[in-house]
C-alpha cells in the first residue's frame, strides 16, 4: 500500500504516518458523521452540541439577509434566541464583512464571532462563548465554522426553513424565481473575484446575472428583461437557461447571443426582448473579452479611480434577431476592476440634486473604492447607496456585478504529492 507524501520530502527516508484519531478529529467526524443522515431541523441542536464538546455556550448561528445588509438568527433547538443584527453596525456584522474572527472579552469569559464562508462565498456567523481561548481553540473553532457551513448550504437543498429564516418579508413570486437561479453571490480565487448584488432584493423580476470559472476562464453574464413582475422574470429565466445551454457546449460569445436570442424570440415573439452583455476573462493573461446587447457600458476602475468606460460596438437585445454581435477586447492590469450594471442602477435618482445617474454611480464607485474593500463588500455598499440616492425605493430592478483581476496563480492551494512505498 503507497503513502502520499510532500514531494519535497526525501524519499530516501522512511516516512510514518501518524493514524491515531486526535481531539480535532474527533470533533469534526462527529459532527461529519452525524451530520450525513441527520434531518434539517435536527441541525442547530447538532450544532450547539458540538460547541459545547469544546466548552462553548450561548451558540448563535447568524444568517445573511437577502438584501445583504442584516443577520438574522437561525431558529432552532438549544440555539440563543436573538434577535436581527446589523451588517453595519454589529461586531457580529464586523466579522461577517471581513471574513475574520472577533473575540470580544466579557464578565463570563470570551464572545467569538466566527465567519461561516461556504468557499469564499459569505453565509454568516458562528457565535459562541469560551471561558478563555487559546491557538488551538481559535484553530478549531475556523475549521468547525467552514464545515458548519458547508453543512448549512447541503442541508438548504432539502428544507424551506434556512430560507424562511434568512427573511424579513414578503418575497415576490417573481423575486423566488430569479434567487434561484443566481449562483452564489461571490467567489474569489487567487486569479479573480467576482461579486454581485440585486435590488429589490424582495422583488426583483426581470434582473440576473451568471458567472462560471471553467479552467482558466471566467464566463459571466448579466441581462435585464424587458417589463416587470412575472412576465420579466419567467423571460430572465429562459435567457439564462440559454446562455447556461450554450455555455456548456462551449461555443463563443457570439454563439451565446445567438442561442439567447433564438430561445426568447422562439418562445416570446418579436416584441419582447431582454438586453445582454456577455463576458469572457482569461485569468491567465487577463484579457477580457465582451459582446452587448442592448446593455448600459461597464466601467473600468484602476487604485480605485474610474479610468475607462469599456465601450464597444453593440448589437439588438436578445429576441429581435440582432446582427452577428461584435467581440471587443481589453488588457486587464492586476488589480483592475470591472463593474457591470443593469440600467435600473442609472435611470432612476432622486435625491442627488439634478446630478444624472450615471455621473451619481461613478462618483459612488470612486468613494467607496477608496476603502480598498474586497469585491463583495465594495458591491454591498454600493448596492446600499444608491439605494439612498433612489430615496430607498426602486420602480425597476438594478444590479450590480463587479469582476476584479488578480492575475495570481493557484498553484501554492495545490502542492504536488508523489507516491512512495513505506518500505523506500
Amino acid at each position: 500500500m503507497s503513502l502520499m507524501v510532500d514531494e519535497c520530502e526525501s524519499s530516501e527516508s522512511s516516512t510514518v504516518v501518524d493514524r491515531s484519531e486526535g481531539f480535532g478529529e474527533r470533533l469534526l467526524g462527529s459532527l461529519i458523521d452525524r451530520a450525513h443522515r441527520m434531518p434539517p431541523h435536527m441541525i442547530a441542536p447538532l450544532i450547539e452540541q458540538e460547541i459545547a464538546i469544546i466548552g462553548g455556550r450561548d451558540v448563535e448561528v447568524l444568517l445573511q439577509d437577502y438584501d445583504q445588509m442584516t443577520l438574522v438568527p437561525l431558529p432552532g433547538e438549544r440555539l440563543l434566541k436573538g434577535g436581527p443584527q446589523s451588517i453595519d453596525e454589529s461586531t457580529a456584522g464586523r466579522a461577517f464583512k471581513t471574513d475574520v474572527t472577533i473575540e470580544e472579552a466579557q464578565a463570563d469569559g470570551v464572545r467569538i464571532f466566527v465567519p461561516l464562508l461556504d468557499g469564499t462565498d459569505r453565509v454568516g456567523v458562528l457565535v459562541f462563548t469560551l471561558d478563555a481561548v487559546d491557538d488551538n481553540d481559535r484553530r478549531l473553532t475556523r475549521r468547525l465554522a467552514g464545515l458548519v457551513a458547508d453543512i448549512l448550504i447541503t442541508k438548504s437543498m432539502y428544507t424551506d426553513r434556512f430560507f424562511q429564516a434568512r427573511r424579513r418579508q414578503p418575497m415576490s413570486l417573481s423575486a423566488e424565481m430569479q434567487w434561484q437561479l443566481l449562483p452564489p453571490l461571490m467567489m474569489s480565487t487567487p486569479q479573480v473575484a467576482i461579486a454581485g448584488a440585486l435590488e429589490p432584493a424582495y422583488d426583483v423580476a426581470g434582473d440576473s446575472f451568471d458567472y462560471a470559472l471553467n479552467d482558466d476562464v471566467l464566463h459571466l453574464a448579466m441581462i435585464d428583461a424587458m417589463g416587470h413582475g412575472l412576465s420579466a422574470a419567467v423571460m430572465a429565466t429562459l435567457a439564462m437557461g440559454a446562455y447556461r445551454h450554450a455555455r456548456r457546449l462551449d461555443v463563443g460569445l457570439d454563439g451565446l447571443y445567438v442561442a439567447m436570442d433564438e430561445a426568447i424570440a422562439g418562445q416570446f415573439g418579436a416584441d419582447r426582448f431582454v438586453t445582454a452583455q456577455m463576458a469572457r476573462l482569461d485569468v491567465r493573461s487577463g484579457l477580457l473579452q465582451w459582446v452587448n446587447a442592448g446593455h448600459p457600458t461597464p466601467l473600468l476602475l484602476r487604485d480605485p479611480h474610474l479610468v475607462a468606460e469599456l465601450t464597444s460596438p453593440t448589437t439588438l437585445p436578445v429576441g429581435f434577431g440582432g446582427a452577428t454581435p461584435v467581440v471587443s477586447e481589453r488588457s486587464l492590469e492586476r488589480g483592475d476592476r470591472v463593474l457591470f450594471f443593469t440600467d435600473g442602477v442609472i435611470e432612476e435618482d432622486r435625491t442627488s440634486g439634478g446630478a444624472s445617474g450615471e455621473t451619481r454611480l461613478r462618483n459612488l464607485v470612486e468613494q467607496i473604492s477608496t476603502n480598498q474593500d474586497p469585491v463583495q463588500e465594495t458591491v454591498r455598499l454600493l448596492s446600499k447607496a444608491l439605494m439612498l440616492e433612489r430615496g430607498g425605493v426602486t420602480s425597476d430592478d438594478a444590479t450590480l456585478l463587479l469582476l476584479e483581476w488578480r492575475g495570481g496563480t493557484a498553484d501554492s492551494l495545490a502542492p504536488i504529492y508523489k507516491a512512495v512505498s513505506p518500505t523506500d
